[in-house]
């Protein structure tokens, strides 16, 4: 069976991310940039998986030595290290370059999330929908709710099942479960 090809394509300027959402900066204030970009990461999966994005995640090389990487995360979500001297805003434009010749444009949606303006502007120019790290925060906010919302009603529904049934059955049913 084919792989059923992505609603989107969401990229993600994920340092300007990071700097941006008031819980990320407190929690590398308080434990450090790693912890910072791991809870982006777990909240980018969660939301890509639920809206069946296909996501990157792009991090500046930081002024580090290395060359550009790329690891997959999930079937939504992969991270991308940009090479020493390139920045996320780049790394960025050119896919968005790359994608204005691609016959994807026609069937996805090209998303950039960053609160850099300009870099916002230039992404259009090419095509791609521009959303700001408070917008992309709001909507990870609300898909996390939704699904929190989701868990909970299919705990309910099973309980139910349970307090539905003869007293009779109840009683053996707990005595099975107990080994008794």
């Amino acid at each position: 069976m084919a792989k059923k090809a992505a609603q989107a394509i969401l990229l993600v300027d994920a340092y300007n991310i990071v700097g941006a959402w008031r819980e990320l900066v407190e929690l590398k204030d308080n434990r450090g940039l790693d912890a910072a970009r791991e809870a982006l990461i777990a909240a980018l999966a969660n939301y890509s998986a639920y809206q069946e994005f296909e996501t990157w995640a792009v991090f500046d090389a930081y002024e580090q030595r290395t060359p550009a990487s790329q690891e997959s995360i999930t079937r939504h979500l992969s991270v991308h290290y940009t090479g020493y001297g390139q920045t996320a805003d780049s790394y960025i434009e050119r896919a968005c370059a790359k994608f204005r010749n691609d016959s994807r444009k026609f069937t996805q949606r090209l998303i950039v999330a960053t609160s850099d303006n300009v870099h916002r502007q230039t992404v259009v120019g090419y095509g791609a929908e521009g959303i700001s790290a408070l917008q992309l925060q709001n909507e990870v906010i609300s898909i996390s709710k939704k699904v929190q919302q989701r868990q909970k009603a299919k705990k309910n529904r099973s309980g139910r099942v349970f307090a539905a049934l003869n007293p009779d059955v109840q009683a053996q049913l707990t005595r099975m479960r107990l080994g008794q």
